[in-house]
């Protein structure tokens, strides 16, 4: 299918605030304001393959509907190094626990597209404190099958290095001590639907909702005929 792209470039607000988490450049959260705020934050993961020339700027429409939804969202960015995957890793995390302790005792939940998906998976995997929940939508779930596929022309051998794969991939790791939802549409020809499968078997309390006929960019465009469902799995991961 041709895949609809017009949120990648589509203007949006600016956030309310921003702050950072570190010293670096990328170490940055932009905040769009939920106000009452009292419901649980969400942290907002971005995707692009890893690769450093994308960054959080295409999810700013996303992290605006999600906060006039009723989240204050926490859009974050951080470091994408390729042969280093740490630095990806080790920025969600720190990321993370800043937002839950700016946002109180509500707590966050991630939510991950694409290669962010796989980034809150991974966090997921590392029992963060006042994080609640995950959501993963198209995640790049299986470092393996990305490898023996050579997704988006080798992004997870540019983004691994030298790396081992079975120590980054959130089919491997240790099942998450909290509830793991996957949205992935059947038509996504970017991040094949198979790899949340491989995923949801490994961890069997996974809930994987497949969406006929969906691509890859529907799942984070407030425009779309999907953003309904986002919500839905939004208002569900909610405590």
């Amino acid at each position: 299918m041709t895949e609809d792209r017009s949120v990648l470039s589509r203007t949006a607000r600016l956030p309310d605030r921003t702050w950072t988490y570190g010293n670096g450049p990328d170490q940055v959260v932009e905040v769009y304001a939920a106000l009452p705020a009292s419901a649980p934050g969400i942290v907002l993961i971005h995707g692009g393959y890893w690769r450093p020339e994308y960054d959080r700027m295409h999810l700013r429409p996303m992290a605006s509907a999600l906060a006039d939804a009723g989240w204050t969202t926490y859009l974050i960015e951080y470091r994408r190094e390729p042969g280093r995957p740490s630095a990806a890793t080790d920025d969600v995390q720190a990321a993370a626990a800043s937002c839950a302790n700016e946002h109180g005792d509500q707590g966050v939940f991630l939510v991950g597209h694409s290669a962010g998906g796989h980034l809150a998976l991974h966090a997921a995997s590392e029992g963060l404190p006042k994080v609640t929940a995950v959501i993963a939508l198209a995640p790049v779930a299986d470092l393996e099958a990305a490898l023996a596929e050579n997704l988006d022309a080798g992004a997870a051998r540019e983004f691994l290095g030298d790396y081992p794969h079975e120590a980054a991939c959130p089919v491997t790791r240790p099942t998450p001590g909290i509830p793991v939802t996957i949205l992935h549409g059947d038509a996504d020809d970017l991040v094949p639907i198979d790899l949340s499968r491989t995923y949801a078997h490994a961890h069997p309390g996974t809930r994987l909702i497949e969406l006929p006929g969906v691509g890859h960019f529907a799942l984070i465009d407030p425009q779309s005929s999907v953003w309904p469902t986002v919500l839905e799995s939004a208002r569900n991961a909610a405590p």
